[in-house]
């Protein structure tokens, strides 16, 4: 399976309360250093139009989307490290003759949610059998970072991670409502988003569709 390496590639934060476990505080907030891994919108999916046809339905050549997608992190190692796979999947109209088709994929860091940080693109190989309409192909990319970027300053992780009891006022606080802490926390967090690298025409029509 092919791989895209990414050596600068920050995680994205996650917050969650730890409910379950009656010897657990139920109002513990835990950190994952962990990257989200997600498909970008519109781009799960892409349609080859036949060559000199208007890019509608009704020339449809190929269409794939994105599938299965998995993340296995290791949370405990530096670099932290991620590694995601997934799944193509690939339909043909015309199903005469043994084909090879290949699909421009990406794989990119967003911070923040809106800053661009990296971007790599390669190339997923869908193989047709004669005959044969659909097909599928696997495909990842790693992304590893130091522990140290991924770790807020300690002021703001003590107060994420502090301990909260039951019937005390603090208690009814998210410590998200500081707009100190949300900004620290904002600036730490890092995604990587996958999808098709499409053009102008195929992303209008996984729009309009």
């Amino acid at each position: 399976m092919p791989i895209l390496s990414f050596v600068r590639v920050l995680p994205i934060l996650a917050l969650a309360a730890t409910l379950a476990g009656c010897e657990r505080n139920p109002l513990e907030v835990r950190r994952s250093p962990c990257p989200a891994v997600a498909v970008l919108a519109y781009a799960g999916d892409i349609t080859l139009f036949r060559a000199g046809g208007a890019p509608d339905a009704a020339n449809i050549d190929v269409q794939a989307s994105i599938t299965n997608v998995r993340d296995v992190c290791s949370d405990r190692s530096d670099p932290l490290a991620s590694d995601i796979s997934y799944d193509v999947i690939a339909r043909r109209t015309d199903t005469a003759g043994a084909r090879s088709v290949a699909l421009p994929v990406f794989a990119t860091v967003v911070q923040g949610g809106n800053l661009l940080v990296s971007k790599q693109v390669g190339s997923v190989t869908i193989a047709f059998a004669d005959g044969q309409a659909r097909a599928t192909a696997r495909y990842g990319a790693r992304a590893t970072v130091a522990r140290a970027a991924a770790t807020p300053a300690p002021e703001i992780m003590k107060t994420v991670a502090k301990r909260r009891k039951v019937g005390d006022l603090e208690s009814a606080t998210d410590p998200m409502s500081d707009p100190q802490v949300r900004a620290a926390l904002r600036a730490a967090s890092f995604e990587v988003l996958i999808g098709f690298q499409l053009d102008e025409t195929r992303l209008a029509y996984n729009i309009a569709r």
